[in-house]
């Protein structure tokens, strides 16, 4: 795999830009917010991702290696491909996509042109605890080597969306009823339901 390449920016047309590597041009697909950072003539690194098709070899290129993972993921979706997983992209931002997933806003997933609500919705359905920032495995309270408690994993998740640290710390004291309830009960707290929660809280403030 071409995990990223760096040079020379050589050309950048519609949705394309060629990189110099050790004199070879490579031809990259981008997001217009990744193109619209590279400048002609000047030096650039791109995060990559090659796309292997029976009769082409792709390389996407991307400003980090989120945009390039959240590409990656997406993608991997029944019925997105490499060139949907772009345009969502070039509509949302990665933080923006994993909050679209993460609270299920089909609304939003169909403002990518190519995606209708069935799409929408099996996004929703595949990546939700994929996508999902804080979504690891729920930790078992005391046994080290697991996933962090509960507070930890919703706080972080909130955060990587883009939320500032007072609005997550707010948002997890409004679903810690939630998690106290759970562990009464017996359980252990469900991040991703806890997550969801917090979006919620924080959207109808």
């Amino acid at each position: 795999m071409i995990a990223s390449v760096s040079g020379r920016t050589s050309a950048i047309g519609p949705g394309t830009a060629v990189v110099e590597v050790g004199g070879v041009g490579v031809l990259v697909h981008c997001t217009p917010g990744t193109l619209a950072a590279l400048r002609l003539g000047e030096p650039a690194r791109l995060a990559t991702s090659l796309v292997v098709r029976e009769e082409s070899l792709t390389l996407f290129g991307f400003a980090d290696t989120e945009e390039r993972d959240v590409f990656e993921a997406v993608q991997k979706v029944a019925g997105v491909g490499p060139k949907l997983a772009l345009a969502m992209l070039a509509v949302h931002a990665p933080g923006q996509l994993r909050l679209a997933v993460a609270s299920g806003d089909v609304k939003a997933l169909t403002m990518v042109p190519g995606i209708g609500p069935k799409v929408a919705q099996r996004v929703i359905l595949e990546l939700k605890d994929k996508l999902m920032p804080g979504a690891a495995p729920d930790a078992v309270p005391g046994v080290p080597g697991l996933a962090p408690p509960w507070r930890e994993q919703v706080h972080t998740g909130l955060v990587g969306l883009g939320y500032s640290t007072r609005d997550a710390d707010e948002a997890v004291a409004t679903v810690a009823p939630q998690a106290d309830a759970e562990l009464a009960a017996g359980r252990v707290p469900q991040v991703a339901a806890l997550l969801k929660a917090a979006l919620r809280a924080l959207s109808v403030r």
